[in-house]
């Protein structure tokens, strides 16, 4: 007989968490898994899916409108809300039960409930309200959004509740200039909303490539959004059915409704950390080794709550490095290195490797050369949109290592997944210029880019 109930309890059932759940149980581990709201977490429920979902019906506005350029008659059109909030209502459950499915299938005992740490080895599951011990604990309870502290604040909503309005709201200030606030901003004007974007800084996309963030402002705007900058908000007040937006310049602004993306922190309050001695940063993240674990050595951290890398992507990785490493007998850490990104603003972005700002900083300026190309894609030439495509390469000017490639346009997304893995191995600018062109597309001009920009 064990002296422990379960060789494994996890805290939080989203991606890390049921990766790690799942995976060390088929190591042979017995394995329990609580989540206080629903399976999925952030990424299914109220995160990435949900807002690709919407990202897909706030194009159809263009696609519409370009169709008539191809040769299309199409008539009248209108959206309906409640009605693709019941469609994405729908494949959420169903994603959701294939999570609870690919558990069970594997053994793992599923709790519904919150539950909190009460030493290295214990946990009280509160609803059950019973303790059970575990030889090891891995907590991965992800994020939560943030709202700074101001006069209204208990008015606005974040991207947690947009999910989930019963009305679609016609007038939308969006706090925020990261890549959330941008990818609402869009979605909400494709969808027919009068959108104003609010950032505090100079420029949206803090972190990104300069040259990518000039250029996603540009287009942004092109397409409707108005985005202010240097500007934050003041206070909001209820008037009638909407509410009266004050920012610091001054500036007035009616809307239905007000949201805030101004960042996520680790949801690691009341988590019961200080039982076991687990150490926490500023913010609140738990502080972690290559391996995850923490400073008590029974419990490890994965995901948005460790506020390493927040991306789902990368939370699986680090619960199936954690899960192979301690019940597989296998030495295997998250490589957190030239992770390719999306964003999902309109156009879209796809990232891989350093910036240009950085490959600068690091390599000084006769280090670096840069190609990049702006051009109108064959997408647009019969629909006549005004809408460009940016290509762009970074490269080491010694090595000839490809250090960056940034895109925004039409299946950015995509395209970066494949030229991730060329950064990834190392590439040279002579790789790609090897590689023969793909004609007609966009993406051949990644490998046609013969003369540095700079």
């Amino acid at each position: 007989m064990s002296e422990f109930d379960y060789d494994l309890f996890v805290i939080g059932g989203g991606s890390g968490g049921v990766r790690a759940a799942r995976i060390a149980a088929q190591h042979g581990a017995s394995v329990a898994i609580a989540e206080e709201y629903r399976y999925g977490g952030t990424c299914v429920i109220r995160g990435c899916v949900p807002k690709k979902l919407m990202v897909y019906a706030s194009q159809f506005t263009e696609h519409f409108e370009d169709a008539a350029g191809f040769g299309w008659t199409v008539g009248e059109t209108s959206f309906d809300w409640p009605r693709f909030i019941e469609r994405k209502d729908l494949e959420i459950t169903r994603l959701e039960n294939a999570y609870r499915r690919n558990l069970g299938n594997a053994g793992v005992e599923i709790h519904e409930t919150r539950a909190v740490l009460t030493g290295p080895h214990t946990v009280r599951l509160e609803s059950h309200q019973r303790e059970v011990s575990a030889r090891h604990i891995l907590i991965a309870v992800g994020g939560t959004p943030f709202i700074p502290d101001f006069e209204g604040s208990e008015h606005v909503i974040t991207s947690d509740e947009i999910f989930h309005l019963p009305e679609f709201p016609k007038r939308v200030m969006i706090v925020g200039g990261g890549y959330i606030a941008c990818e609402f901003a869009c979605i909400l004007n494709g969808m027919g909303a009068e959108v104003t974007q609010v950032y505090r800084g100079e420029q949206i996309l803090r972190g990104f490539d300069g040259e990518v963030r000039g250029f996603v402002h540009e287009e942004m705007q092109k397409k409707g959004v108005k985005i202010t900058l240097n500007a934050n908000v003041e206070r909001v007040e209820k008037q009638g059915d909407g509410l009266l937006v004050t920012l610091t310049d001054g500036q007035t602004c009616l809307v239905d409704q007000a949201l805030y993306a101004t960042g996520r922190v680790p949801k690691t309050d009341g988590l019961g950390l200080e039982s076991a001695g687990i150490k926490t940063g500023r913010n609140g993240e738990i502080i972690v080794d290559q391996w995850s674990q923490t400073s008590c050595p029974s419990v490890f951290a994965v995901g948005d709550v460790t506020n390493r890398v927040n991306l789902t992507p990368v939370a699986i990785r680090e619960g199936h490095a954690f899960a192979d490493t301690v019940f597989g007998g296998q030495q295997v850490s998250a490589d957190h290195s030239l992770i390719a990104t999306a964003v999902f603003t309109q156009p879209e972005i796809g990232t891989v490797g350093m910036s240009e700002e950085q490959a600068l900083a690091e390599l000084g300026q006769g280090g670096v050369e840069i190609y990049s190309a702006r051009f109108r894609p064959m997408l647009h030439t019969l629909s006549g949109r005004d809408e460009k495509v940016l290509m762009k390469l970074v490269v080491a000017k010694e090595a000839r290592t490809v250090l960056g490639v940034h895109i925004v346009g039409h299946g950015a997304g995509e395209l970066i997944q494949a030229l991730g893995i060329a950064v990834k191995m190392g590439a040279t600018k002579e790789d790609f210029d090897r590689t023969v062109a793909v004609h007609p597309t966009a993406a051949e001009e990644l490998v046609t880019m013969r003369t540095p920009t700079r």
